[in-house]
């Protein structure tokens, strides 16, 4: 059987303190359709946590809001890979929206993989 895996609001960034936090201290990798800042041991023995941004660049609310719910579905699927203390900040340019799911999850885990967040 399929072990369930949830994306709970403890799980994700949501104070703007958070995501300045990231921006300042951590490190970015920049692609195609995405980018990720992130930043280890934010809180050593706390489980990863990620946050999502879509500018109004992006396209208006009903694209910006299926944007961000496939960032945050591609976050749920591979959770248990990222190590504990982690914070990531996934950041969508105009070209993630018309990209197709498979696309933006092969990119995020291109830049998750050259930016070392499974091995740390």
């Amino acid at each position: 059987m399929e072990k369930r895996l949830r994306f709970p609001k403890s799980r994700r960034l949501t104070r703007d303190l958070e995501f300045r936090r990231v921006r300042m201290e951590g490190k970015s990798i920049r692609g195609d359709m995405l980018t990720i800042g992130f930043l280890k041991s934010a809180q050593p023995n706390a489980t990863a946590r990620a946050g999502f941004v879509t500018s109004k660049r992006v396209g208006n609310a009903v694209i910006r809001n299926r944007t961000r719910r496939r960032l945050r579905e591609i976050f749920r699927k591979h959770q248990d890979e990222i190590p504990d203390g982690i914070w990531i900040v996934t950041i969508a340019s105009a070209r993630a929206a018309r990209e197709t799911f498979r696309a933006l999850e092969d990119e995020w885990l291109r830049l998750a993989r050259r930016a070392s967040i499974f091995d740390a």
